[in-house]
């Protein structure tokens, strides 16, 4: 049985990872001439497109997400919304999947990934954690975009969370810009990705499960 699983969720993997390239060739035009637009237009359009692509390319991986709490959010409010952090997979479910247009802080090493990297930094604010500068320009940006009517996407925990617990330490720049920002924070929560694709372990390994989606009211940061 161990053997069966172990071959099933190889081929699965690679089934995963393809399906991805296949469906992301599709959407890639589209998005990439909308890239040329004045913001937030190129986030608003890639985030149409994305919504339908992972609507697609989840069901199609048999990984369907199920959203709860999406009546938190009020038309023409910014937020930041914080999220737990356990799988490689999360960053194609919170993104499309926070209501109106988003954007979320993104490590630079993945906007250098050939043609993904392009939607990358579409859909994401590009940072150099070991840069300070990187790091200050940032947080202008962040500002930039809640200013913009966007949301701000963060995980608190900085990176996936490989350890036993069910959450790591929060840094506290996500805090700080709603604060700073004076907007709502919204906490939110995600469930069974790491039963997807495992932060650490096997190489190439991968399980089909449904995913959970769940936003919690906001907690409002004025004064």
């Amino acid at each position: 049985m161990n053997l069966f699983k172990s071959i099933f969720g190889r081929v699965y993997a690679v089934y995963v990872l393809l399906m991805f390239i296949a469906t992301m060739l599709i959407v890639f035009i589209p998005v990439w001439i909308a890239s040329r637009l004045k913001e937030p237009a190129p986030t608003r359009v890639f985030l149409q497109i994305g919504r339908v692509w992972m609507w697609v390319y989840m069901r199609l991986i048999g990984c369907p997400v199920r959203h709860r709490g999406r009546e938190h959010f009020e038309k023409g409010q910014s937020y930041v919304v914080v999220c737990n952090h356990n799988s490689l997979i999360d960053v194609l479910v919170t993104t499309p999947g926070v209501p109106g247009v988003s954007k979320t802080l993104a490590k630079i090493s993945m906007g250098k990934i050939p043609l993904f990297g392009i939607l990358y930094r579409i859909g994401g604010i590009m940072v150099d954690r070991k840069d300070e500068e990187s790091r200050k320009n940032s947080v202008l940006e962040m500002k930039k975009a809640l200013s913009l009517g966007m949301h701000m996407s963060l995980y608190p925990e900085g990176t996936r969370n490989k350890t036993a617990y069910p959450l790591k330490n929060f840094y506290d720049g996500a805090f700080a810009l709603a604060i700073d920002a004076q907007v709502p924070l919204v906490p939110s929560l995600l469930f069974h990705t790491r039963k997807i694709l495992p932060a650490s372990g096997k190489f190439l390994y991968a399980m089909p499960h449904p995913i959970d989606y769940h936003f919690l009211p906001p907690y409002p940061r004025k004064g």
